[in-house]
């Protein structure tokens, strides 16, 4: 897709594709799939950004204890240090973890998500051990060369409460708010969780703290990734909402009512685009050690098809990414350390628990015959980014 003018395409490497058993054995068909695509970026001038794990685990090790096992903290480094070794020639730009909270929450906690499991205690593992993972690689991926840009891809939202008189709905909006926003950013920066988290989750973390993690957890990298889609709205519980009840998507005691703006996408999130511009200011003021941030994913699921003469007027995601671009553009202009975007995402694909229902990209794909024609905001996107118009400043 040469022709719609992408200068940077973000991938992600599957664990398993190279190192099937999840040990030093290597799986040479999988090193040679992504050379060729590597080698195929770079010939159509389009740089390539890697991730190193986005939710694909070796069965052998998930069968270990997966995330919830220390052990994953070494396993992850020597892959990583062994696929960056490999690519380092072409791939400069190096994601370690994709939205380790799906990983360690959606995957350990809430089970919606590979591999499917809810157990408290096993989910707070996750999310130390990815924390400590992250570090670790980070750090590994540096010894192989200090020019090679390394970071994190967050998924990261705003809370707003309609009534900030009610202690209820503030005080789990900052248990949320810790739980999402700043339990990564805050780990590598300076070695410590939340403390509001801390204090939540007890004997469940220390437990899993061994002496020194503190000093590991510290690590200093190039950028921060932000994966952002909406807001998030916490509003005051109706007598129909129900009692106070325990655990669920998020850890904590929660009792609110289910009051979100429209318009909203196919996945039921509503549409805030001055919370990406909103988001990206509160990060530069909050965490002012990060100095580059790069939107890794803003998207929006709408269906549409074809129609009669094959074109696809996704009209909606064209409003979505002007309106976002337009939040982020401001955002730059008040000084905001933003050095790329990404559109999430770049054809239709398999969207995890949502498998193929829910159609995210700029080019339609048809999933029986495979065909791929770029949507209308394919060609938004196109000429938005060669000429840096449609009002948006600095980007």
């Amino acid at each position: 897709m040469k022709e719609l003018g992408i200068q940077t395409y973000r991938f992600s490497i599957a664990w398993p594709r190279l190192f099937p058993n999840g040990d030093a054995t290597k799986e040479t068909r999988g090193f040679d799939f992504y050379s060729e695509l590597i080698d195929a970026l770079l010939e159509a001038g389009i740089e390539p950004m890697a991730t190193l794990y986005h939710w694909d685990l070796p069965q052998t090790l998930q069968d270990q204890g997966g995330w919830a096992n220390r052990e994953i903290v070494q396993r992850f480094t020597d892959y990583s240090q062994d696929v960056v070794s490999t690519f380092s020639d072409r791939v400069s730009s190096w994601i370690t973890l994709n939205e380790p909270w799906c990983t360690s929450w959606l995957g350990y906690m809430l089970g919606v998500h590979a591999p499917g499991i809810s157990d408290l205690q096993q989910a707070i593992s996750a999310a130390h051990h990815t924390a400590l993972a992250h570090a670790e690689a980070s750090r590994a991926i540096k010894s192989i060369s200090s020019d090679l840009k390394t970071g994190l891809a967050l998924n990261m939202t705003n809370y707003h409460v309609d009534d900030e008189t009610n202690d209820e709905l503030t005080t789990l909006a900052a248990l949320m708010d810790s739980h999402i926003n700043r339990w990564w950013i805050e780990a590598a920066l300076y070695g410590n969780y939340p403390e509001n988290l801390v204090e939540h989750y007890g004997d469940a973390l220390q437990c899993i703290i061994k002496p020194g993690d503190q000093d590991r957890l510290k690590v200093e990298n190039d950028f921060l990734g932000v994966n952002f889609y909406s807001d998030s709205f916490i509003s005051t519980p109706s007598e129909s909402d129900g009692p106070i009840s325990d655990g669920g998507l998020f850890p904590f005691p929660q009792r609110t009512g289910d009051k979100l703006p429209e318009p909203r996408t196919d996945m039921g999130w509503p549409v805030t685009p001055d919370g990406l511009g909103n988001l990206t200011r509160r990060i530069a003021h909050d965490w002012p050690e990060i100095k580059s941030i790069t939107i890794t994913e803003n998207g929006a699921a709408y269906d549409y098809q074809p129609d009669e003469k094959g074109f696809i007027d996704d009209v909606d995601r064209v409003s979505y990414l002007g309106t976002h671009l337009q939040s982020l553009g401001e955002a730059v202009q008040d000084g905001v350390p933003i050095i790329s975007y990404f559109a999430w995402s770049f054809m239709d694909n398999f969207e995890w628990a949502e498998g193929y229902a829910k159609r995210f990209g700029i080019v339609h794909v048809d999933f029986q015959t495979l065909r791929r024609t770029p949507k209308a905001s394919a060609y938004y996107y196109r000429d938005l980014i060669s000429s840096h118009t449609a009002g948006i400043q600095g980007i």
